[in-house]
């Protein structure tokens, strides 16, 4: 326990010292500040493994802190406090999750010890994952990436894919499995998507993207399909391919045509292949996209409505468009076990699909207790880094070894 450090900011002194005494005794190293500034000063200089946050203050707001911790990248695990209130405090928690923070939970005060030595203790490290992390350049140390840029990676081939497996929820067994794109820049390491998927929308570049991010997943999915890897026939037989589709693609009825050519050619069943659309990325040319859509079901492939939740066409593309796949919003998922309102949210979804005939995939698992929850209320699909995080093709193959026959 000697290597756990909680550093607390709390304008309370009393709160503060409680906190402290609680860890203490928990077996902690502690460090209490009222001030904002002393506080980002030991967050450099000692670096917590945990911090304990009050919302309310009167010099810089939790929000606020929330905001620079993420733009630091910290990656202590936090746990924010406050007698604001429960939807407040699960609404700052949601928050804090979306800009990418370790949140360990919110306590609502006044708490008990036991709630506090829960959060603290509870959250033992897992088992790490076969590939490290990737290694993401802040936004701000990047130059700005030109179309230019974005031609010559095309043309050079530099973008590859990450595989994310999908588990079983009642047994863990592996289901399927994301691909997922980085840039392999040259000069800056692996970039996510968000540094350049929106330019290529923009400059519609989107569409060779894709052929290239389809081209290689199906040249590393065919393989498997094939018996590369002695999985059990019970896998192999259920095992697919997720794709993310952009909105702009939708109208592009030759790239999909190709898409069914290049299945042929590497033996993989179009129902082994999961297009996935963001739940608002068909309405920007709703009937186009209902003909496509329709064609590729009676193909074969699947559909999924994404990041499910978050938008405000939910219901509307549920009813019109195919799909047979829906994904819980990872901001729901990695804060059911804090918020009642997130756990409500992620029944709802899971009932609403299973009553529409879809799978349903919850994504953002981060650890046993929300995927138990998750078996619990019957949902189909976990992924997230409790199952594991994002590899390489060849390291997918050792992981898929788990799972021989």
């Amino acid at each position: 326990m000697g290597n756990r450090r909680l550093l607390i900011l709390d304008d309370d002194p009393m709160t503060g010292k409680t906190i402290q005494r609680i860890a203490e005794f928990a077996g902690l190293e502690v460090h209490f500040t009222p001030d904002p500034d002393r506080f980002f000063a030991l967050l450099h200089n000692w670096q917590p493994t945990h911090i304990a946050l009050d919302l309310l203050m009167p010099t810089m707001d939790g929000m606020q802190v929330i905001a620079q911790l993420a733009k630091l990248s910290c990656r202590a695990k936090i746990i924010i406090t406050s007698g604001v209130g429960s939807r407040v405090l699960d609404a700052a928690g949601r928050s804090a999750a979306e800009h990418g923070l370790d949140i360990a939970g919110v306590l609502a005060k006044p708490f008990s010890p036991s709630q506090l030595r829960a959060m603290l203790l509870g959250h033992l490290p897992t088992t790490p994952p076969l590939t490290p992390p990737t290694v993401v350049i802040a936004p701000a140390a990047l130059p700005e990436i030109t179309l230019s840029d974005l031609h010559q990676a095309l043309d050079r081939q530099e973008f590859v894919v990450a595989y994310q497996p999908k588990v079983l929820c009642t047994t863990g067994e592996l289901a399927g499995v994301e691909a997922l794109v980085r840039w392999a820049h040259p000069s800056y390491g692996l970039l996510p998507p968000g540094q350049f998927i929106p330019l290529a929308e923009s400059c519609d570049l989107i569409d060779r993207l894709t052929d290239q991010v389809i081209d290689q997943a199906l040249d590393w999915f065919g393989p498997l399909c094939d018996g590369a890897i002695q999985l059990s026939p019970a896998i192999c037989d259920r095992l697919m391919l997720s794709v993310n589709i952009s909105a702009r693609t939708l109208t592009n009825v030759a790239l999909f045509e190709r898409v069914q050519e290049r299945c042929q050619a590497h033996r993989v069943a179009p129902a082994r292949l999961i297009f996935e659309l963001t739940e608002t990325s068909a309405m920007d040319d709703p009937v186009a996209s209902l003909d496509l859509l329709t064609r590729l079901r009676m193909i074969g492939f699947h559909l999924s409505i994404d990041d499910f939740g978050t938008g405000f066409s939910s219901m509307l593309q549920l009813v019109r468009l195919p799909f047979s796949e829906i994904k819980v919003d990872k901001s729901f998922v990695m804060t059911a076990m804090t918020s009642s309102e997130s756990r409500t949210v992620v029944k709802f979804i899971v009932d609403l699909g299973h009553s529409l005939g879809l799978r349903c995939t919850a994504e953002g698992v981060e650890d046993a207790e929300t995927l138990k929850y998750l078996t619990n209320i019957g949902c189909d699909l976990a992924q997230g880094y409790y199952i594991a995080r994002p590899m390489t093709g060849d390291d997918f193959w050792l992981y898929g070894n788990e799972y021989a026959a």
